[in-house]
């Protein structure tokens, strides 16, 4: 790590990561190598060895950004509202999420080789923003409906976590896909990911209903 303050460090360390997600824009993680991030940064492209090794570790600090902003939004829809119905929630939730389109595209990818390739230091720092994206959807079931036991929030959580991985391949897809789907007579039905999230989220909470049918609160 080279000298100099920490606040030039996370700076160069952020300059670095917000190069890698503007080419995840437009490229594969196959295709952006080391050398693509190092053009799209103000210093040279072996000053990034300085701050992460490998490829995979500029994809887990992004990875990493990710999550800790969609647990602001989880903060603050936890925050700005006193109580919420389950479609209320469900939509909550769902319009947190189609607004991170880029989290749903990590969460789709081979996390199993990026975290293999990544220091453990680094692994820590993604596996803390990850387990705190697990408090706040928990923290937000806890108040918001209050009748849900542990165990019901636990089975959401272990439900509604690995259906994320395939929001993004379900929702985005691409004409060579659509094409040969409609060749092969897949009968697939579109949905955004607003539309797919928001009808998760309400299969999961209507089925631990335990309350007054009359209201839709649990």
């Amino acid at each position: 790590m080279p000298r100099g303050s920490e606040e030039l460090t996370n700076s160069r360390k952020n300059e670095i990561i917000s190069a890698c997600a503007r080419l995840y824009e437009t490229m594969s993680f196959k295709e952006i190598t080391l050398k693509e991030i190092g053009k799209e940064t103000s210093f040279t492209r072996t000053s990034i060895y300085n701050y992460f090794q490998t490829k995979e570790e500029i994809f887990l600090a992004l990875f990493q950004r990710e999550y800790e902003a969609w647990i602001k939004d989880l903060e603050m829809m936890y925050r700005q509202n006193e109580r919420m119905s389950v479609d209320e929630f469900a939509g909550a939730i769902a319009h947190t999420l189609e607004k991170r389109e880029r989290l749903l595209k990590l969460l789709a990818m081979n996390h199993y080789d990026m975290e293999a390739a990544s220091r453990m230091e680094n692994l820590i720092d993604f596996k803390k923003a990850y387990r705190d994206a697990l408090r706040a959807v928990s923290c937000c079931l806890e108040k918001f409906f209050p009748k849900m036991t542990v165990s019901d929030i636990q089975e959401f959580i272990y439900a509604f976590f690995p259906f994320l991985f395939g929001v993004y391949p379900y929702t985005v897809v691409t004409e060579k896909q659509k094409e040969a789907m409609d060749a092969a007579g897949v009968n697939y039905l579109r949905l955004s990911i607003y539309e797919i999230v928001d009808l998760m989220v309400k299969k999961l909470l209507y089925g631990v209903r335990i309350e007054d049918p009359l209201t839709e609160d649990l």
